[in-house]
């Protein structure tokens, strides 16, 4: 067994072009799907049954991503049918075209229960300006004036404008199953921080490993606390899942990640995964001398500008990084006027 001390490597300089694939080992082609924003694509994986494909994700449902599909269908996948999908956690950028895939292509959707209630709860729950509560929740951050009045009014990022109907109906993915996919059998573990009950599979028969947004090489992938559980405590989540998934981490495993390059050196990512939020949070701890809102703690966690783009995914962050120290005893906060939660270090 490899001893964990390799490095990061990418085999891939570069990615799949558009309605493109990489078989990047038997019968597992590498494919992308484009997104509307800073991180622009979602990497899309089919696994060879034979006579059909199982895909990992979808990418957003939108008319440009539909008609990339149909390239991929006709092109790579060479016209055999979909028959599974496997959805790996509820982003939008990983189930927005699930349904469609069930609906329109007769393909059964495999995920974890967690994923599909809240993909389908979302995906429901369409809203034409936020609610009180998310507008209390950005006020407990401490949100910018400016942004906060800007969001108030305008109509808020919903699942339903990129993520298709979804019907009832999916097969359940829980820890510890052996799933027969591609010719190999893979594990199922579980988890969690990023996305709850997030699936990762780690393949018996050979190298592979597909991560989904769990683990990923060269950014870190965002941990949030939103409206929904105000109180939640995802970093702690996050930390958990990663010692616990380092364990089954080698040297040797190609590792086919939601975002980026696949990449080997899964153990010295692990570590690193885990590393930079320790790191993040002893920082955070040293910046609280003084209270502060969760608006006034990105310098310390990113260590580079914020954008009004990256705001609210930073916003979220913080408070996640903020509420775990609440939650282990390390940060008071007290409720400044305004309706903003002060942090402050304790001792």
């Amino acid at each position: 067994m490899a001893d964990g001390t390799a490095g990061i490597r990418y085999p891939w300089e570069t990615p799949p072009q558009e309605g493109e694939a990489i078989e990047v080992a038997e019968g597992v082609l590498w494919m992308r799907l484009p997104l509307p924003m800073a991180l622009d694509h979602v990497n899309i994986y089919a696994l060879d049954e034979g006579d059909s494909w199982t895909i990992i994700d979808t990418g957003f449902d939108s008319k440009r991503s539909r008609a990339i599909w149909a390239d991929l269908m006709a092109g790579p996948l060479g016209g055999k049918p979909i028959s599974r999908l496997i959805v790996t956690h509820h982003h939008p950028d990983h189930v927005g075209l699930a349904g469609w895939f069930q609906e329109e292509h007769g393909a059964e959707l495999w995920t974890t229960r967690t994923a599909w209630l809240f993909a389908r709860m979302l995906q429901l729950d369409e809203q034409a300006v936020p609610r009180q509560e998310t507008l209390e929740f950005y006020r407990r951050c401490g949100m910018d004036e400016e942004i906060y009045n800007e969001r108030k009014s305008e109509r808020p990022f919903n699942f339903a404008d990129v993520v298709a109907p979804m019907p009832l109906g999916f097969r359940r993915i829980k820890q510890d199953d052996v799933i027969r996919m591609g010719g190999r059998n893979w594990d199922v573990h579980i988890g969690n921080g990023h996305a709850p009950e997030h699936a990762t599979f780690w393949s018996r028969d050979d190298n592979l490993v597909l991560s989904g947004d769990q683990i990923l090489p060269s950014i870190s992938s965002n941990i949030g606390v939103y409206a929904t559980e105000p109180e939640a405590d995802p970093v702690a989540d996050w930390l958990e899942s990663c010692e616990r998934l380092k364990a089954f981490a080698r040297a040797d495993q190609l590792v086919l990640g939601g975002h980026k390059l696949p990449f080997t050196g899964a153990p010295t990512r692990m570590r690193q995964l885990i590393d930079n939020h320790h790191g993040a949070l002893e920082r955070l701890v040293r910046h609280l001398d003084e209270p502060k809102t969760a608006s006034e703690c990105f310098a310390p966690l990113f260590k580079r500008s914020i954008d009004k783009g990256a705001y609210g995914l930073a916003l979220v962050e913080a408070l996640a990084h903020l509420n775990h120290l609440y939650h282990i005893g390390t940060v008071s906060r007290t409720m400044r006027e305004d309706g903003a939660w002060l942090w402050h270090r304790i001792g």
